[in-house]
């Protein structure tokens, strides 16, 4: 049994402080570089290729770090590993300064190591610290991350215009991070000092959290976060050019793109504080594949470029992305017995999801060159039906 804050003498809602300031670094630091990919190529003088690999292997590198996060905490403790993940995401954004290859390369694994680190553990400090509203607080960091996320790409440009380079912009992003992990700090402090000892039925050993693969639960997670990673990556990285491919002026489509990653915070807030309300998590995350998979199937058979349809599909592709990945993070803290199982099982699933996220994109692309926007889009369906399969087989029971 997990013990709340308020027993162990630390408040709930200095914890939640502390995981809302590391979340804005999960996609920040990522989120800038696309806008700034074409200036970098040019002054690099690389190919779309190389710049792209960037991005997609610090992506697989998040899939790395979820996959380890849950042993190295057995190892060094959750807390102090957390703050470090947050660290070295400032380092990676700082590395990203200087303007060569190596460095942005360098940079870019680094940040996306300790995104994935971080994401896991921040599983787990919600399952210790804030069970009793696990699906609220799940939302609320997702939707910082998502704030980060927004203000990182919206900033990109303007910031190096006023820096007067792209790799001074990137670096900028390592200021929260420093910030976040001066906040979180303390408040590991003090969480290490309070915890008790394990009782039996607790301690969990690294060799446990290594065979996480073998429960049925932690691989119908996966499934669901593979199903939502390909959906919500691959229209991510997709949705301006196919509506430029109809036509639309590159400002419009990315009007279009904005408007898709506006709705998702609403989305994540709101649907799983009604799951976790109503109990009803089966419901809600139906819904939301249904949401992802007539916004997708819309794009494909009806794109309609001069109406207002586009619009419609974009925001329920939003709507069902944007509340599907909260939703299975907060799963996961309802279903499991303990901090450390909760970290494992968000680490196994976030892995395999990450690994999704970081292949989708490429698949589109290539299948995009080899036969058009319709064949690819087949993918993003393919993975709301996954997501629709790992939602039968979860349950209706949200705790």
């Amino acid at each position: 049994m997990s013990r709340s804050p308020a027993r162990q003498g630390i408040r709930p809602a200095l914890v939640l402080l502390g995981v809302l300031a590391l979340a804005v670094n999960l996609r920040a630091g990522l989120a800038g570089y696309p806008p700034l990919l074409e200036t970098a190529r040019a002054d690099l003088g690389i190919g779309a290729g190389p710049a792209g690999l960037v991005q997609a292997g610090a992506v697989l590198m998040m899939s790395a770090g979820s996959f380890g996060a849950a042993p190295l905490a057995v190892l060094l403790g959750r807390e102090r590993l957390l703050g470090a993940a947050v660290g070295a995401i400032g380092a990676g954004s700082l590395l990203r300064a200087v303007a060569v290859l190596p460095a942005l390369v360098v940079g870019s694994v680094l940040i996306g190591l300790g995104i994935g680190v971080a994401g896991v553990l921040l599983t787990g400090v919600v399952k210790e610290h804030l069970a009793e509203r696990a699906g609220v607080v799940t939302g609320g960091y997702v939707v910082s991350m998502m704030i980060g996320a927004t203000v990182a790409s919206a900033a990109a440009v303007p910031l190096a215009v006023a820096f007067g380079g792209w790799s001074l912009s990137l670096a900028v992003w390592a200021v929260p991070a420093v910030l976040a992990v001066a906040v979180w700090t303390p408040v590991a402090g003090r969480i290490g000092r309070a915890r008790p000892v394990a009782p039996d039925g607790e301690a969990t050993s690294v060799t446990d959290e290594l065979c996480t693969w073998r429960d049925p639960f932690a691989r119908r997670v996966a499934c669901y976060l593979v199903g939502s990673s390909t959906i919500f990556y691959g229209w991510m990285t997709w949705l301006s050019p196919f509506y430029e491919q109809q036509g639309w002026s590159p400002q419009a489509a990315g009007l279009l793109l904005a408007v898709w990653s506006i709705v998702q915070i609403p989305a994540a807030l709101l649907i799983p504080a009604a799951a976790e309300r109503r109990r009803r998590w089966r419901f809600w995350a139906s819904t939301t594949v249904l949401s992802s998979v007539a916004g997708t199937t819309g794009a494909l058979v009806l794109p309609a470029p001069g109406t207002p349809l586009p619009w419609l599909w974009a925001a329920l592709i939003g709507i069902g992305v944007g509340a599907g990945f909260p939703l299975g993070l907060a799963l996961i803290a309802w279903r499991t017995p303990t901090p450390a199982r909760s970290a494992a099982v968000s680490g196994f699933g976030l892995g395999v999801g990450y690994c999704a996220a970081g292949i989708a994109p490429l698949v589109m692309g290539l299948v995009i060159d080899l036969g058009g926007f319709a064949p690819a889009i087949v993918l993003p369906l393919a993975g709301g039906l996954l997501q629709a399969v790992a939602v039968r087989l979860l349950g209706d029971r949200p705790g």
